[in-house]
C-alpha cells in the first residue's frame, strides 16, 4: 500500500496540471495507480546516480521551453513572442483565437480537451505546454531537494551543489510561471499522500521564496570553469536569475551588484572583433552570400558552446541525432515567409507569374544562384515579426542606424524580400529583384502577413544536413527546415541590459545609457545614446540583441511590475500603480500595464488596425489584445481537477472571483502542502 500511495501522489499532481498523464482528456480512471510504474522515491533516489539522472532530466527539459520538435506547429518560444510587441501569428487561420486574443483566449480555449497543444494550425500556441512542462520539471527539482540530504555518501559541498542546481531549475520555472499566469500553486515538496486541495499563492510570495533559494544557489553552485560538462547550471546562470528576481522585487541595487560581478568580476566578457569561431557560409553562398562578421559568427550553433566563447553564461546542448534526445528547431520552416507555394496570394511578378519556385536540384530549371529553398529555408510563415520589429525599432536618435550588423542586409545577416530575385524563367522579370507593387501601384503579393516580411537571417539560419542531402527535395517534402542546434539561454549581453535597467530605476540614466552603448558598439552601430535612456530604449535594445533568446512576454511583464513598483515613467510618460497595473481589462488605448502599452503601441497590430507596409495598408485583420491578457488564464482542467480546493482564476476571465482565498506568504503555502482533505 505504501508504494501505491506514493505513486498516486504523482498522478494527482499531474492531474492538477490538467490530466497530463493521459494527454487525451480526463476521466476518473486516471486516478488509479499503474502497478508497472510504481516505485519508492526514497529508494530510487537513495544514490547519487539517481539524483544525477533527475538533474540531467531538468537540464534536458530546458530546451523544450524553446522548441518542441513539431515541424507543423511552432517553437514554444514563439508563443512568448506573439504575446509581445515583436511578433504575431501569420498562418491562414486568422479567424482563430490567435488573432482576436481579447475574445478568444479563455480558460477553456486552451489545454487538453479545448485546444490540444499542437492540434493543427488552428491552435498554434504553447500556453498549455508552458504550464505542464513547468510543473513537470518542478516536480523533478523538488525530488532532488527533498532527497539529496539522505544520501550519506555525499560531502556537504557536493550536496549543496546538487541542491543549488535544483533551486535554479525550480526558480527558473516559477519565475516564468508567475509572469505568464500570475498567482499560481506553489509546490515545493513531494507529498506523501494524494492532495486535491491546492490553493494559489500570490506572485509576490513566490518571488520572495525564489530570492532566498537563489541566494543560496549563488553560494553553492560552482563556476562554469569548475564544471566537468558544458550545459550544466553554473554560478553565472544563478547570478543572472537572481538579478532578475531582485529587479522584480524592487531590490535594484542588489541586482546591480550581482550584475557587476558578472560583468566586471567573473570569467565572462563580450565577444568582440570582426569574426569569431569557425565560419559557416550559410548553406548556399551563391544564392545568399554572407560577408563574415562577428554577429553572424557568434550566432552559429557550432560556435555557441566552444571554449573560446567567453560570452555564453548558460548554453543549451542540442546538436546530435534525434535518438539521443536532441530536438529539431525547425526555425527555417516556422519563421521564414511562405515564399514558394503556388497560390493566388504568393508573391507574383509584374507579368503575373509566380515569382519564386520551389525547384529541386535535379530540376532542369534549377539555378544555384537562385536557390533560396536551401539558403533561406522551407518557410511556411507560421509566425511573423511585427513592422515595429523589422523597421521602426531600428531607429535611434530619430535615424535609421545603417551600420548596425544586426539589421544588415549588406552582410547577409538580414533578409529583405526585395533582396530576392525572381527565379521563374517563364517571367520577363527573371533575375530581377522582387517588387511588392506593379507599375500601377497594385499589390503583387496579396498576403503580405504571411508571405512578405523581413527576416533576421543570422538568428534563424541553421544547417539541416538531412534535408540538404536530398537532391530531389522541394518545399513540399522537406527542403531546409532548420535542424538540431545549440542555443543560448543566458549570455553576458543580457547582463549589460539588465544592469542598465537596474541603473534606470535608481535614476542613473547616464550609467544605463553607457551599458546599452556597450552592446551597440559591439554591433558596429553608428547611432549611440547620448546622455540618458528611457525604459523604452532599453527594451528596444533587448529586442535588437536578444530576439528569440529572451522570453519577451515574461520580461515585458516583469518590467511592468518594476515600473509600477519604482514609480518611474515609461517612454510615453505613463506611470503605473501596483494596485491595478495587472487588474484592468478592455481594448481601448488608455491604461493597462506597460506590457499592454508596448503590445498595442509598438506592435501596431493588436489594436485592431490593419498592418502597415511601405505604401499603404493591407489585410485589415482585427488583431486584438486585452489588458487582462497580461496573464494567461488558469486552465479549467486544472481548476476542476483540484476537487477539494479552489485555484484562483486570473482577473477578467470567466470564473474570476476576487474573494477566492490565496496564500499571502510562501511559508503558509509550504506548510499547507502536508494538509490533506
Amino acid at each position: 500500500m505504501k508504494n501505491r500511495i506514493k505513486n498516486t501522489k504523482y498522478t494527482l499532481l499531474l492531474a492538477l496540471m490538467g490530466c497530463l498523464v493521459l494527454l487525451n482528456g480526463c476521466s476518473d480512471d486516471f486516478l488509479e495507480p499503474d502497478p508497472v510504474s510504481i516505485y519508492e522515491p526514497g529508494q530510487t533516489f537513495s544514490t547519487e546516480s539517481g539524483l544525477r539522472s533527475l538533474l540531467a532530466f531538468c537540464d534536458r527539459h530546458l530546451k523544450l521551453f524553446y522548441t518542441s520538435g513539431d515541424n507543423n506547429a511552432i517553437n514554444p518560444i514563439g508563443t512568448e513572442y506573439i504575446f509581445s510587441d515583436l511578433m504575431v501569428p501569420s498562418a491562414h487561420n486568422y479567424e482563430t483565437m490567435l488573432h482576436n486574443v481579447a475574445e478568444g483566449l479563455t480558460p477553456t480555449s486552451v489545454g487538453i480537451g479545448g485546444g490540444r497543444l499542437f492540434n493543427s494550425l488552428l491552435q498554434n500556441h504553447s500556453i498549455w505546454h508552458f504550464w505542464h512542462e513547468s510543473y513537470y520539471t518542478i516536480m523533478q527539482a523538488n525530488t532532488i531537494i527533498q532527497y539529496v540530504d539522505d544520501i550519506e555518501s555525499l560531502d556537504e559541498e557536493t550536496r549543496n551543489a546538487y541542491k543549488g542546481r535544483a533551486f535554479f531549475h525550480r526558480a527558473f520555472r516559477y519565475y516564468n510561471l508567475v509572469f505568464q499566469f500570475g498567482d499560481v500553486p506553489l509546490l515545493t515538496k513531494v507529498t506523501e499522500v494524494p492532495k486535491q486541495n491546492y490553493r494559489s499563492t500570490k506572485r509576490e510570495a513566490i518571488l520572495e521564496m525564489l530570492v532566498q533559494d537563489m541566494e543560496q544557489a549563488v553560494e553553492w553552485v560552482p563556476n562554469q570553469s569548475e564544471e566537468p560538462l558544458v550545459g550544466m547550471v553554473n554560478k553565472g546562470a544563478c547570478r543572472m536569475l537572481l538579478s532578475k528576481l531582485y529587479l522584480a522585487m524592487g531590490e535594484y541595487s542588489l541586482a546591480e551588484e550581482q550584475l557587476d560581478m558578472l560583468i566586471d568580476g567573473s570569467e565572462y566578457s563580450l565577444i568582440q572583433g570582426d569574426e569569431f569561431g569557425s565560419f559557416n557560409d550559410g548553406g548556399e553562398p551563391e544564392a545568399w552570400p554572407i560577408d563574415r562578421n562577428v554577429i553572424w559568427d557568434m550566432h552559429r550553433a557550432e560556435n555557441k558552446l566552444i571554449p573560446s566563447n567567453t560570452e555564453v553564461i548558460l548554453g543549451i546542448v542540442n546538436r546530435g541525432s534525434d535518438t539521443e534526445g536532441f530536438v529539431p528547431m525547425h526555425s527555417m520552416r516556422i519563421y521564414y515567409p511562405f515564399y514558394f507555394e503556388n497560390t493566388t496570394s504568393a508573391p507574383k511578378t509584374k507579368d503575373g507569374k509566380q515569382a519564386l519556385l520551389n525547384l529541386s536540384r535535379t530540376n532542369s530549371d534549377y539555378v544555384e544562384e537562385y536557390d533560396y529553398l536551401r539558403s533561406l529555408g522551407r518557410g511556411i510563415g507560421t509566425f511573423r515579426p511585427t513592422y515595429y520589429q523589422t523597421h521602426t525599432m531600428w531607429k535611434v536618435n530619430g535615424r535609421m542606424d545603417d551600420t548596425d550588423l544586426r539589421h544588415s542586409s549588406e552582410t547577409g545577416n538580414w533578409v529583405h524580400m526585395e533582396d530576392l530575385k525572381v527565379n521563374n524563367k517563364a517571367s520577363a522579370q527573371y533575375g530581377e529583384p522582387l517588387t511588392l507593387y506593379d507599375d500601377s501601384g497594385n499589390l503583387l503579393c496579396t498576403d503580405t502577413i504571411r508571405r512578405w516580411y523581413d527576416v533576421p537571417h543570422y538568428k534563424f539560419f541553421l544547417n539541416d544536413p538531412i534535408n540538404e542531402a536530398r537532391l530531389n527535395s522541394t518545399s513540399y517534402n522537406g527542403a531546409t527546415n532548420g535542424g538540431n542546434a545549440d542555443f543560448y539561454l543566458y549570455r553576458l549581453a543580457e547582463a549589460y541590459l539588465l544592469r542598465a535597467e537596474a541603473k534606470f530605476y535608481q535614476g542613473n540614466q547616464g550609467g544605463a545609457a553607457s551599458d546599452v552603448n556597450e552592446i551597440r558598439n559591439r554591433a558596429k552601430c553608428t547611432e549611440l545614446y547620448q546622455g540618458t535612456v528611457t525604459i523604452g530604449d532599453i527594451m528596444d535594445e533587448r529586442a535588437r540583441e536578444l530576439y528569440m533568446e529572451e522570453w519577451r512576454n515574461v520580461e515585458l511583464t516583469r518590467v511592468s511590475l518594476c515600473l509600477a513598483r519604482s514609480g518611474m515613467p515609461d517612454e510615453w510618460g505613463n506611470t503605473y500603480s501596483l494596485d491595478n497595473f495587472d487588474k484592468q481589462q478592455g481594448t481601448d488605448p488608455n491604461g493597462g500595464s506597460y506590457w499592454y502599452q508596448r503590445v498595442t503601441r509598438c506592435g501596431k497590430i493588436y489594436n485592431g488596425e490593419p498592418i502597415s507596409v511601405e505604401g499603404g495598408k493591407i489585410n485589415p485583420i482585427n488583431y486584438t489584445m486585452d489588458k487582462k491578457n497580461i496573464y494567461w488564464p488558469i486552465f479549467n482542467q486544472s481548476i476542476t481537477a483540484n476537487r477539494k480546493g479552489n485555484l484562483a482564476q486570473n482577473y477578467g476571465y470567466d470564473g474570476y472571483n476576487f474573494a477566492t482565498p490565496k496564500w499571502n506568504t510562501w511559508e503558509e503555502a509550504v506548510a499547507d502542502e502536508d494538509r490533506i482533505e
